[in-house]
């Protein structure tokens, strides 16, 4: 069933998966993590997972490998949660995101809980370099 969920609801489901936990000597995983809503209303989440050789992945690009597993590509909003706040996506997450889909530079991404303050992707990646390709 879809549902159009809110900022708040984003937030409060991306908020629900930090567990940081050690899982081996070699990896850490949950500190940081993401919610992702798709055009099609479903939800999606990830967390980070650092490793001593740097082959980790930050929680964004895993709830879109885990959206990109269940079939979808098109993401409307975005939230993303460190230490239990507000936090925004790396550089290597906003190049990966735009990369999606020739709309992605209007995914809506929370920037305050607070103040339910809100940005386009575009705003964070301007002149992205591909542009002339989509």
């Amino acid at each position: 069933m879809n549902h159009n969920y809110g900022f708040k609801e984003l937030y409060e489901i991306a908020k629900s998966k930090i567990n940081p936990r050690r899982i081996s000597p070699f990896i850490e995983a949950g500190a940081v993590s993401a919610a992702i809503l798709t055009e099609n209303g479903n939800v999606y989440t990830g967390v980070s997972i650092d490793t001593g050789c740097s082959l980790g992945m930050c929680a964004e690009r895993n709830a879109i490998a885990n959206m990109i597993t269940n079939g979808e590509s098109k993401i409307v909003k975005l939230v993303a949660c460190i230490e239990g706040k507000v936090g925004m996506p790396c550089g290597a997450c906003r190049e990966y995101l735009m990369q999606l889909d020739k709309d992605s530079g209007e995914i809506e991404i929370l920037v305050s809980i607070e103040t339910m303050e809100t940005k386009k992707l575009k705003e964070f990646i301007p002149m992205w370099w591909g542009n002339d390709y989509l």
